[in-house]
Parts: structure tokens; sequence; C-alpha cells
């Protein structure tokens, strides 16, 4: 099972945004006004710069920047009662656009659709808790990391698995196309694993007998087994990845326009604002 990663229930239940290193030094200039003219200087030449890469950013639609996810994955996208759409990658997609004075337009799909909108540039990118693999490195390129994740086993109260170990030969419930799919298949069979368009159509199935335990990411895993009394998640995870922006290969102009955004609101504390507003550390 060379995809399954051990982890306890404590690192499990973490999400963290990917660390960014740097440095920062300041030349002391000996002319007050000079270190003024400097100062200013340096802030207008920056500004320019930021505004210039915003404005050398094509997008499918001109003003827009359009991501393409699947709305069915809570706290990451999920849809309001009023069919609004929130959550962390809606409220990091729109912080990104904002800094690139462009508005952001989400459209929503099933997953491999979303993947694909993005591949065939259809949409600017897609955000749906996506992990980086090396399969889909041949078709897509992807930002730098900005979230880990955890894939979790969610299993009814009493139920006989109790590690991954225990999963072969068992049927496997996982939203169709994502990691949790490719894992489980790769480590246990295609026989064993049944795809379903959603995380929560797996749930109502395991709810229903007709698979033994579901495999997706923890967050959600969280937010399925709070709403359904007689679920638990194991105490050791399946596997640990990292979250990334998809975008079309070869557009490197928008790559590096999401990369400096996404540097700039780590900086700020943004990214890690967002996240603590729908996940709360224990």
């Amino acid at each position: 099972m060379k995809k399954i990663t051990a982890l306890m229930l404590s690192s499990a239940m973490m999400l963290s945004l990917a660390a960014c290193g740097g440095s920062a030094s300041t030349e002391t200039v000996s002319s007050e006004a000079a270190s003024s003219e400097a100062a200013s200087s340096e802030a207008v030449s920056t500004e320019e710069a930021a505004s210039a890469d915003a404005a050398a950013v094509t997008t499918v639609n001109a003003g827009k920047l359009t991501m393409s996810t699947n709305a069915a994955f809570p706290p990451y996208e999920m849809t309001t009662d009023n069919g609004d759409f929130e959550g962390i990658d809606i409220e990091v997609a729109g912080a990104i656009a904002k800094k690139l004075g462009l508005e952001l337009q989400v459209d929503d799909m099933d997953f491999d659709a979303a993947l694909l909108a993005a591949q065939n540039g259809k949409s600017d990118m897609v955000m749906a808790g996506v992990t980086v693999t090396d399969e889909r490195l041949k078709v897509m390129d992807f930002s730098d990391t900005y979230a880990e994740g955890i894939q979790s086993i969610i299993v009814p109260e009493g139920s006989d698995i109790a590690t991954a170990d225990d999963l072969s030969g068992k049927a496997i419930g996982t939203q169709r196309g994502t990691t949790g799919y490719l894992y489980c298949t790769d480590d246990f069979g295609e026989e064993n694993v049944i795809a379903y368009d959603d995380g929560l159509t797996a749930v109502q199935a395991l709810n229903n007998g007709q698979v033994d335990a579901v495999v997706i990411d923890n967050a959600p895993a969280q937010e399925f087994v709070a709403a359904n009394p007689g679920l638990k998640i194991l105490d050791t995870a399946y596997a640990q990845e990292d979250y990334a922006i998809g975008v079309a290969k070869g557009n490197t102009q928008l790559l590096d326009a999401i990369n400096g955004a996404l540097e700039e609101l780590q900086a700020d504390g943004t990214l890690q604002a967002i996240v603590d507003k729908y996940i709360t550390a224990e």
C-alpha cells in the first residue's frame, strides 16, 4: 500500500497553510530626505509593478477571474440556502481576484469537469481542494501550495475497520475523480471502490449500508460526521497531500500572477484568517 501514510488524528485534524519563507533588510541612508524619497519611489515602483502584472493577465472573460469548482466540498466550497457560494477556496479566490483587479466568477460543476474546464481553458483556474499529482502535472500547471489536506476514513460506529489496512476486501466509497478514488483503486483494486458524484452521496451510501467506509478529505469528513450521528472518523488518516490552484498547461502569465497574489495574502495574514473562519484547530 505505497500510497498510505499513517498519521495520528491530532495531526489529521489540523489544516495548515504552506509556509512562505523570506526576509527583509533595510539600508540606512544618512540623508533623511534621500531616505524618504527612496521609500516613496520604492512604494510607487512596487505599485506600478503590481498594476502592470495584473494588467498583463489575459483571462477567459475580460475583467473576470473565472474559477471552476465543485461546490459540494465543505468547508472549501459549498452552496448556501440562497444559492450563493462560500468556503475557504471561494474566499481565497476572491482575495486573489481583488489583488489582480478582477471580479471573481464561480462556475459550479462536477469535480472531473472542473479540472477539465481549467485544463482546456474554459475557466481560468480550478479550486476544489485539488491535490497536485504526477498525472495531473502532465496536463495542467499548479500554483504554489496554499493549504495541506488529509485523506480520512469514515466508518459506522462499531465497524470492524480500525486502520487503513482493514479496508482490504471492503466496499469503499469515494468521490469520483478525487485522489481518494485514485489512491483507493491503486491500493485495494477498482472492484472494491465505488465512485459517487460527491462526498455527500458517498456518505449517504455509507449510512444505507451500501459501502463499508468512505475515504475523503478530513475537513469535509468532519462536516459529514457532525451531520450524521452514528458515523466516526478513524484515529489514523489515510494520506496527506498538498492543495494548489490548477491552470491550463503553459499559462505562466496567469500562474505567476496567482503565485504573487498568494504570497502577498500569506504575508499579510489573509490566508490564515480565511482558514480560521471555517476551521477551528482543536
